[in-house]
């Protein structure tokens, strides 16, 4: 036996059956606020319990238990915040993301992974029809929702990533927009920009409630429809593809992206957001674990790597891309060149 070898065990294989009760205990501890009462400084299990209308003993468990999971510290017997639970758990922090559970850990989604098995022998999901794909799905309107708070600072590490010029007009075309937060930081950014966002009606209703609120209604116009049928009209500057590309196969991104390069104008750059893996597609973990989330949701989505995504926009036409990291995120932007 060498050195890089150890004696078989089975705690990986007990720590990954087990893993849902991980997943339930922070579900259960945002539901109850516990984060927030911890941050308020309810330390002990008695003042958290009372502060979250639960039992002293619940608490107790719970709290130990999401020590385990580094998301509390715990000194004798009082409970104490990590920073990422007071920036990111805590319902009085600006970065809160406790409500993504509201699309993350609904049924809609997570009942996509109750039968990998058939969604392996298919080779897409085993959901009914085209999954998550399938046209006008509400779960979109859920996503755009749930998902604001984590989207800000991508949203922001994209406008840093991609510079524009100051003092001329800047054409947007925001693809798939969703809840709206890239073209709106864009348009933030830059005030001669322009937002066009398309996505389907019900789903841009949260996107325009958003612009509203930042007051950019006067710059930003909404596109209902089919993105790979609506007309997206010429001359953009930037079209940004967020969190999009992933859901389909090569070819159908390939049709996507010749129907974009028609729409840029000339210099224009398409603005891609994404898991994006190493060629080896097991690193790094978050990004490449991500191919699985799309074989459970949608019939021919993956995460792509580099290669594949340059390979894509050049058949559609584009002259060259480049790959950005977003630190702290963990996706990244592909720039690609009309």
């Amino acid at each position: 036996m060498t050195a890089l070898q150890s004696d078989p065990s089975p705690v990986l294989l007990f720590e990954t059956i087990n893993a849902y009760q991980r997943t339930e205990a922070l579900k259960g501890a945002i539901e109850l606020s516990l984060f927030t009462a911890i941050g308020e400084g309810n330390e002990t299990p008695e003042a958290v319990a009372r502060r979250c209308q639960a039992s002293e003993r619940g608490i107790r468990i719970l709290c130990d238990y999401l020590t385990t999971m580094g998301f509390l510290v715990k000194e004798g017997s009082r409970y104490h915040l990590t920073p990422d639970s007071a920036l990111f758990l805590t319902e009085s922090s600006p970065a809160y993301m406790g409500g993504s559970i509201d699309f993350l850990l609904s049924p809609r989604l997570t009942g996509a992974f109750d039968n990998i098995a058939e969604a392996v022998r298919k080779g897409g999901t085993a959901l009914p029809g085209a999954g998550f794909v399938e046209a006008e799905n509400p779960v979109w309107v859920t996503f755009a929702r749930a998902m604001m708070p984590m989207m800000r600072l991508p949203a922001q590490r994209l406008v840093e990533t991609v510079p524009c010029a100051e003092n001329r007009p800047l054409k947007i075309l925001d693809i798939a927009a969703g809840h709206g937060l890239f073209g709106i930081a864009f348009a933030q950014r830059y005030p001669h920009a322009e937002v066009t966002a398309v996505d389907w009606p019900n789903v841009l209703e949260v996107a325009r409630e958003n612009a509203l609120a930042t007051g950019l209604e006067g710059c930003y116009r909404t596109l209902p429809g089919d993105a790979f049928t609506v007309n997206y009209g010429e001359g953009y500057d930037l079209a940004l593809l967020t969190n999009f590309l992933h859901h389909f196969d090569p070819p159908t991104c390939e049709r996507l992206l010749r129907k974009v390069h028609a729409a840029l104008a000339d210099g224009g750059r398409a603005v891609t957001l994404e898991f994006v893996p190493e060629p080896d597609r097991i690193s790094p973990p978050a990004a490449a674990g991500f191919s699985l989330m799309m074989l459970g949701t949608t019939p021919a989505g993956d995460a792509y790597t580099f290669p594949e995504f340059d390979a894509m926009f050049r058949q559609a036409g584009f002259t060259r891309s480049a790959l950005h990291p977003l630190p702290p995120t963990v996706q990244q932007a592909v720039v690609s060149y009309k």
